[in-house]
C-alpha cells in the first residue's frame, strides 16, 4: 500500500505542479494563494515521508531498502554437533535454527527424511510432517536471533536444509 500511496501523490503532485498548460495569470493566482502553497507543500511532505518510510522499513511486499525480499533461505542458519552422549548405541546430535533475518519467520519446514531417534524428540520442537519434511516449533513465528533448540539420536547425523518458510516483516 505505501508504495501505491507514494505513487498517487506523485500523480497529484505533478496534475497540481504542471505549468505547461496554465496560463501566466493561472500561475501568479496559483502561486500567491496560500491555500494552494500549503497543499502543495503538504502533499511534497507526504511523498517524501512515504519514500523515506519505504527505503527504511520494506514494502509491503517484504522487500527490503535494497530491493531483495525480507528473508533468504541462508537467513536461518542450522548448525549441529555431536553432544558426546550415546543413547541406546547411538550418538547424539545437537541442533540448533537460529533466524538471522530482521523478520520473524513462521511455518518453518526443514527436510529431515523422517527424522529418526532412539531419544524422545519434543514435537512441540519439532515433529515430522511427512517421510521427508519437519516442521519447526509447530509452524509458530521464530523471531530474529532466537535459536531452536533440540537434539536426537541416530546412527549418523541428519542434515536439515531449508524447504521453506514465512517471513513476517
Amino acid at each position: 500500500m505505501g508504495m501505491a500511496l507514494a505513487r498517487s501523490l506523485s500523480v497529484i503532485i505533478h496534475r497540481c505542479t504542471k505549468t505547461q498548460t496554465t496560463s501566466q495569470a493561472t500561475k501568479t493566482i496559483l502561486a500567491s494563494n496560500p491555500v494552494f502553497m500549503a497543499n502543495q507543500a503538504f502533499l511534497h511532505l507526504a511523498l517524501l515521508l512515504l519514500l523515506l518510510c519505504s527505503a527504511t522499513q520494506g514494502d509491503e511486499l517484504g522487500a527490503d531498502a535494497v530491493g531483495r525480499t525480507a528473508c533468504r533461505s541462508a537467513d536461518l542458519v542450522v548448525r549441529q554437533s555431536a553432544t558426546g552422549r550415546v543413547v541406546e548405541g547411538k550418538p547424539e546430535y545437537a541442533v540448533e535454527v537460529t533466524n538471522r533475518c530482521r523478520c520473524a519467520q513462521s511455518r518453518v519446514l526443514l527436510r529431515c527424511y523422517g527424522l529418526s531417534s532412539v531419544e524422545a524428540v519434543d514435537p512441540r520442537v519439532i515433529r515430522p510432517v511427512d517421510g521427508e519434511r519437519c516442521l519447526l516449533r509447530g509452524g509458530r513465528r521464530i523471531p530474529s536471533g532466537a535459536p531452536v533448540r533440540f537434539k536426537y539420536a541416530w546412527m549418523t547425523p541428519f542434515d536439515f536444509p531449508l524447504v521453506s518458510s514465512q517471513a513476517h516483516c
